[in-house]
């Protein structure tokens, strides 16, 4: 099966953002998005999803990093959005557990072509180092509405935002890696009303 790759730029007055995804492939990513905690967790997802990630970001970070971190989701949903778009049908769904520590976190998803976000997440520390732990809801529903999927996302316990976060992108990353294999029958489709708009 050839690799499936694909590439996402955007260029706004606020940030510049390019994404390239190489879901068949394993191997080093390459994360600069701009925000360190942001890379931190990137790496952690696209290692434990099993594709290679490469994030390079720049945007108005003397204001704050949210709109860096909110464009990185809209940016990382096109490319995604791609997968499909330009290889044909994936898997579709995927559901992924993981902890970390004192966290547990829960991934499920639908390629649907309905943008859906459901986030279940309490993190008891507002901040972790210097970063809004906030904003990663921010980064999700950017990536919801371009990726066009449902997306739920349960945190069910945890001490440590930290802890938490990260558990929660190993489990996006794996869950997407799962969502987005490419289906063995390429004349299947993704829904028995025979197709999905996308």
């Amino acid at each position: 099966m050839k690799p499936r790759k694909v590439s996402f730029k955007r260029e706004t007055k606020e940030t510049n953002i390019l994404i390239e995804i190489g879901i068949d492939e394993s191997g080093l990513s390459e994360i600069n998005s701009g925000v360190p905690f942001l890379d931190h967790l990137f790496t952690g997802m696209a290692f434990h999803g099993g594709f290679r990630l490469k994030v390079q970001g720049t945007g108005d970070l003397e204001i704050d990093a949210h709109h860096l971190v909110e464009d990185t989701g809209i940016v990382l949903g096109e490319a995604f959005h791609k997968i499909v778009t330009e290889y044909g049908a994936v898997d579709r769904f995927a559901h992924m557990v993981i902890p970390m520590d004192d966290a547990l976190s829960e991934v499920t998803i639908d390629v649907c072509g309905r943008p859906y976000l459901s986030y279940n997440v309490s993190f008891p520390q507002g901040l972790v180092g210097s970063f809004d732990i906030s904003l990663l809801k921010e980064f999700f529903s950017g990536f919801v509405a371009r990726a066009k999927i449902n997306l739920h996302i349960h945190v069910r316990y945890g001490e440590n935002s930290h802890h938490m976060a990260e558990s929660l992108f190993k489990a996006f990353g794996k869950a997407l890696k799962q969502a987005y294999a490419k289906k063995d029958d390429i004349n299947d489709g993704m829904s028995t009303k025979g197709t999905i708009s996308l």
